[in-house]
């Protein structure tokens, strides 16, 4: 059974209804539900999503996405709309640790485009490269074809820049992904734009599932290094990111997501202790 923690988002963030799907257990966060899944897990449900007919959208918001999705309605009703939300790094996974109802893992879209794509390559499913910087699909794809040598790319496609204000070339990557008929597309295109083209595009292929992957394309080629293991497992990816980027980053992770981290902690620690006091 489905398991729906109140909501304790100060601003009283409510969602479309558009759940995770109800065989998975959810954990909320300042209103947002995620699935209570380990990464295997994740894979697994896919897997059996697509063996049954039924398409699906995966978001993996950060902190930086949830802080989006908190304070820009836009970015709510985008993510809100996702078939299932796993949580992609260390601090929404320690939250929800401090509020007594703990996430198993962190699932992070740039682990998930190798092992689902592992997934897919054992059970015969198609995917489907879509967006990063130009070239990094292609090479993203090699090395994919590289670790998975019976995996089936049916495509991959940058668009140029300023594709989403033109309709034309929003409908010829429409175009090109209908016919490459894909069971699982990576959309590489950076919160919330990756999102903005899932939803307008899943309608089209509505047996496939759809992952927005950020920069993961930049990471599997090699372009972007990812951080050491250790990094990842104690929450530091974001201080690797910002040494490589410091210009781009500086604001969003110092400025802006770091106060919203506090602030996170703070509710999710005084939300353990509300529904002791309910109890």
């Amino acid at each position: 059974m489905t398991s729906v923690e109140p909501d304790q988002s100060p601003r009283g963030l409510s969602l479309p209804q558009a759940e995770p799907t109800p065989a998975l257990e959810q954990v909320r966060l300042l209103g947002v539900p995620f699935a209570r899944v380990t990464e295997a897990r994740c894979v697994d449900h896919i897997i059996d999503e697509l063996s049954h007919g039924c398409g699906g959208w995966v978001v993996t918001p950060n902190l930086d996405i949830l802080r989006q999705m908190v304070r820009n309605e836009e970015v709510r009703g985008l993510i809100g709309r996702a078939t299932l939300r796993v949580a992609d790094g260390m601090p929404l996974v320690w939250a929800s640790r401090l509020q007594g109802r703990s996430l198993p893992e962190r699932v992070a879209g740039s682990n998930l485009i190798v092992s689902l794509s592992g997934a897919a390559a054992r059970h015969g499913k198609s995917i489907f490269l879509l967006g990063g910087d130009p070239g990094t699909a292609e090479e993203a794809a090699d090395v994919l074809r590289s670790r998975f040598p019976s995996l089936l790319i049916v495509g991959t496609y940058c668009p140029p820049m300023g594709f989403d204000r033109s309709d034309a070339e929003v409908e010829k990557i429409a175009q090109v992904l209908i016919e490459a008929k894909p069971d699982i597309v990576y959309v590489a295109l950076g919160c919330p734009k990756q999102e903005r083209v899932i939803d307008r595009m899943r309608c089209r292929l509505p047996r496939s599932w759809w992952l927005g992957v950020g920069i993961s394309f930049s990471f599997l080629c090699g372009r972007v290094q990812r951080a050491p293991k250790w990094m990842q497992k104690c929450g530091l990816e974001w201080v690797h990111r910002l040494a490589q980027e410091p210009g781009r980053l500086f604001k969003r992770y110092v400025i802006d997501d770091l106060p919203f981290a506090i602030q996170l902690f703070a509710k999710s620690f005084a939300s353990r202790f509300s529904r002791f006091g309910r109890g």
